[in-house]
C-alpha cells in the first residue's frame, strides 16, 4: 500500500509515541469512551489507545489504520494482554466494511482525504452503524491554520457545521467545537459529534 505524506507523517509520530510509551487517551477519545459498547469499529485507530480502553470495558474492537507502525504495536499489545482487539492494516480511503457495528469511531481521520472521499467514507461509516448504535466522528474544520501533516495532493477542512448537517435525523448526544494551539502560533480547530442512529419502527427494513 503506497504511503502518502499524511500516512508517513503519522507513521513517524506513532513510532515515536510507542518508543516513549505515550498511550494516553486524547480529549476526544476520553469523550468517546463512555458511549462505546458491544462490537466497535475504530476507523483510523492510531496506536489503539481507545480500542484497548474500550476492550477493557467489555467491547470487542476492530481497529483499522494505514500506519504499519500503529498496527504492529496493536498486534503486539493485543497478544500480550489477550484483549479482544483485532487490528488490520488498511487503505481507509476505500476500505470495504463487511459487517455492522454497535459503535463506530473515526477520530482525526476524515480530513486527510479529499472532500469527496471524506464525505463518501462518512456515509459508509454511518451505514454500518446498527440501529440504536453510536457514531463518534471528529474532524478538523475551517479555521485550522496548522497544515503540516496534510498530504499535498488533497485534504478536506470541513465547514463548521458540516457534521451536524450530515447527522440530521440522528439523536445528537454531543456536539462541540474546540481549538488547540499548534507550532508557530497556528491553530487546530476541531468539530466533534457523538450521535445515536435511529431505531426503525417495527416492520420497517
Amino acid at each position: 500500500m503506497p504511503l502518502n505524506d499524511s500516512v508517513q507523517f503519522f507513521d513517524r509520530q506513532f513510532r515515536q509515541q510507542a518508543e516513549q510509551h505515550d498511550f494516553q487517551l486524547n480529549p476526544f477519545e476520553q469523550a468517546a469512551l463512555p458511549h462505546l459498547h458491544g462490537k466497535v469499529l475504530d476507523y483510523g485507530c492510531g496506536l489503539g489507545n481507545l480500542a484497548f480502553a474500550a476492550a477493557r470495558r467489555g467491547c470487542s474492537v476492530l481497529a483499522l489504520d494505514a500506519s504499519q507502525a500503529a498496527i504492529a504495536h496493536i498486534h503486539e499489545y493485543a497478544a500480550e494482554t489477550a484483549l479482544p482487539v483485532q487490528a488490520t492494516l488498511a487503505d481507509l480511503r476505500d476500505h470495504a466494511l463487511m459487517e455492522d457495528f454497535d459503535a463506530v469511531v473515526s477520530i482525526g481521520l476524515l480530513m486527510f482525504f479529499d472532500c469527496p472521499t471524506a464525505f463518501k467514507t462518512l456515509s459508509t461509516l454511518q451505514a454500518h452503524v446498527r440501529p440504536g448504535g453510536v457514531a463518534v466522528v471528529n474532524v478538523l474544520i475551517e479555521g485550522t491554520t496548522y497544515l503540516d501533516m496534510f498530504d499535498a495532493q488533497g485534504h478536506c477542512l470541513f465547514a463548521p457545521h458540516a457534521l451536524e448537517q450530515r447527522f440530521a435525523g440522528w439523536d445528537i448526544l454531543h456536539s462541540a467545537f474546540s481549538d488547540f494551539d499548534a507550532p508557530q502560533d497556528r491553530t487546530k480547530a476541531f468539530a466533534t459529534i457523538i450521535a445515536r442512529k435511529p431505531v426503525l419502527p417495527a416492520g420497517h427494513a
